[in-house]
């Protein structure tokens, strides 16, 4: 029995997700038209070639029937055999019919899993820096990715099954109207309550996979702890694995509990919905053969009328639900379409200014303000601040003051709520972002370690502003492999400027050598030294503006030495803002800057900052000297 209390909300849920479909299809047809034209053709064939089976079951029974009786003369074989041969000849085509389909859905679920791949990659590096710090977008970017790989496919296979079967279907009823106009309507009644469950089933899926989504994520996240080797040593040290397997499965039981009590439901109501069309079954399968048993029928009507009204319920049934299966499919499309949709904040202006190639006047923080998102707390308030073009300033302070929100700042990672960040008098808002970053080049204070060869990790510094949009595989690889031969000396000088020569130079294959352990053959590198080849990418990049933070904070005393000495040379005549705990390496700048809780509280030379017995002198003390003034 259908509860409308159930079905009428379902029903406005469908009607719902129509944009989402629309949108579904438009991206199949996007990604692989030419392959779904190439589908769309075989199933309409395929739709057909069930209904002629039926008419030619048909005529071999009463054919068979006429020829009891007759003897074996070739006279009452033939007959028979030619429609045996049509037959057999229209299993054969289906079947080669089915293998031609399965090799076109597969070409065209593949181009459609990469065309997606591209899309979800790229919305994840557009999209504000922002989103990175919410777990708001981890979820959706969880279910985005959870679904996107397989749902569009599945909606695609989905679809073709409806086309495909709903073909089928119109010859069955052709078949079956004229044994009575009631018959249809039968087929659709017994498969009505399948439906029912099927879409019900599904809306209640999708909410269940939303619901579950911070605790999927979080067990991946314990997952992840227990299987990856940037947090191998501490496991075995702190003994956590026990700790973290005990979490782990306590929310897959949880995951799991919920899953289960949904099938289970689901498997019940299934059964209701067979019983109801079993029964119907049973009562047009009786009134047929009592017509037969009157002699209105003959035993080929029969054959025809239960190959008929078998199939046609199963198709009806198939029909319904895929249906069901779109309408689930596309439910779980809107996350995908939801996670697409995402709108950046930091956006370049309609029609951006020219960006100065050198700078002339500097940069300037101009009343700032600023808390990330999400929170309460104020990370620059009012703050000003100056860097003249051409000169060395370093900004030191202690933890949580502000050093790093700046440099987010400047590179256009964020956008301050109140004031203004200028180069050369220029509102950074007013600059197109691209050229922006790539007049910026920056070492972070946790840089990331690229398994790439040590050549290709240096030449990200610069690979990125020209890289490969299109073409093959093998085309791409030559164009970049060609293109780090060509920038080999530049690499080179780079790696001496960073200080990463010497330990390149010692690697097995020196600058060929894989680094990093997730592939094979890939040698792995300290961290003082994988901070060096960081520190090489960023020269390479030769930009106007170098930021550095905390350059040297893994380097070991006498590999720190060494750089200083060359650090001045090797940025003569550009900007270069150093945010560092060490006063050894902001002694090389022009300016220092001491902040503390988002405000510059001191400023000078190194020589003047100690003589002012300030805040700098006291943190010079301790670090340096090792005692209290």
């Amino acid at each position: 029995m259908i509860n409308l209390k159930l079905l009428l909300p379902t029903l406005r849920s469908i009607l719902g997700q129509l944009p989402h479909l629309g949108k579904a299809i438009h991206l199949v047809w996007t990604a692989a038209h030419n392959w779904m034209l190439v589908w769309i053709s075989l199933l309409i064939v395929q739709g057909l070639l069930p209904g002629a089976t039926v008419y030619l079951s048909r005529s071999l029974v009463n054919r068979l029937v006429r020829s009891v009786g007759g003897g074996t003369t070739w006279e009452a074989v033939r007959p028979v055999l030619g429609l045996v041969a049509w037959m057999a000849g229209l299993m054969l085509l289906t079947e080669l019919l089915r293998g031609a389909a399965t090799w076109v859905r597969t070409a065209q679920s593949e181009l459609v899993k990469d065309y997606i791949s591209r899309l979800i990659q790229h919305q994840s590096s557009t999209v504000d820096f922002a989103f990175y710090e919410s777990p708001d977008y981890y979820d959706r970017l969880h279910r985005a990715q959870r679904d996107a790989y397989f749902r569009p496919v599945a909606l695609l296979e989905s679809g073709g099954s409806v086309l495909q079967n709903s073909i089928t279907l119109l010859a069955m009823v052709a078949v079956l109207i004229p044994f009575g106009l009631w018959l249809p309507l039968a087929l659709l009644v017994s498969t009505l309550p399948a439906f029912h469950v099927v879409l019900r089933f599904s809306l209640r899926q999708y909410q269940l996979g939303v619901r579950m989504t911070p605790d999927e994520r979080r067990a991946w996240y314990y997952n992840w702890l227990l299987t990856t080797g940037d947090t191998a040593a501490e496991m075995r040290l702190f003994n956590l694995g026990n700790h973290f397997q005990e979490l782990h499965q306590a929310i897959r039981e949880r995951l799991r509990n919920e899953q289960l009590r949904l099938v289970r439901q689901q498997g019940l109501s299934e059964v209701g919905a067979g019983g109801m069309a079993l029964l119907i079954t049973g009562i047009t399968l009786a009134w047929m053969v009592w017509r037969a048993l009157q002699g209105r029928v003959t035993l080929g009507d029969l054959a025809l009328f239960y190959q008929a009204f078998n199939q046609g319920q199963g198709v009806m049934r198939s029909v319904l639900q895929n249906l069901g299966q779109i309408y689930s499919n596309s439910l779980f499309l809107s996350n995908l379409f939801e996670f697409l949709d995402l709108q950046p904040q930091v956006i370049d202006p309609q029609h951006p200014l020219p960006i100065p190639t050198v700078l002339q006047q500097g940069i300037r923080f101009e009343h700032i303000k600023f808390s990330y998102p999400g929170s309460d707390r104020v990370a620059l308030e009012n703050f000003n601040l100056t860097i003249p073009a051409g000169q060395i300033v370093a900004i030191v302070g202690n933890n949580g003051a502000g050093k790093s929100t700046l440099i987010k700042l400047l590179c256009r990672l964020y956008d301050p709520q109140a004031g203004r960040i200028t180069l050369d008098g220029l509102d950074l808002k007013d600059l197109a972002t691209a050229d922006l970053r790539n007049l910026i080049t920056v070492l972070f204070q946790q840089p990331v370690h690229y398994n790439a060869t040590a050549a290709e990790n240096i030449a990200l510094g610069v690979i990125g502003r020209d890289a490969e949009n299109g073409g093959a595989a093998d085309q791409i690889d030559r164009a970049i492999e060609s293109r780090i031969q060509h920038l080999n000396p530049q690499i080179v000088a780079a790696a001496e400027a960073g200080g990463a020569d010497q330990p390149i130079n010692r690697l097995p294959q020196t600058y060929d050598t894989l680094l990093g352990k997730w592939f094979v053959g890939g040698t792995d590198l300290s961290g003082g030294e994988w901070q060096r080849v960081a520190l090489s990418r960023a020269f390479l990049r030769q930009a106007e503006i170098i930021i550095l933070d905390e350059p040297t904070s893994a380097m070991d005393s006498w590999a720190e030495a060494d750089w200083l000495r060359r650090f001045r040379s090797l940025v003569a005549g550009r900007t270069a803002i150093i945010i560092t705990h060490r006063f050894t390496t902001a002694m090389q700048a022009d300016m220092i800057h001491v902040m503390v809780e988002g405000k510059i509280v001191e400023s000078g030379r190194h020589a003047g900052l100690l003589a002012q017995g300030g805040s700098y002198a006291q943190s010079w003390a301790l670090q340096v000297q090792g005692i209290t003034p």
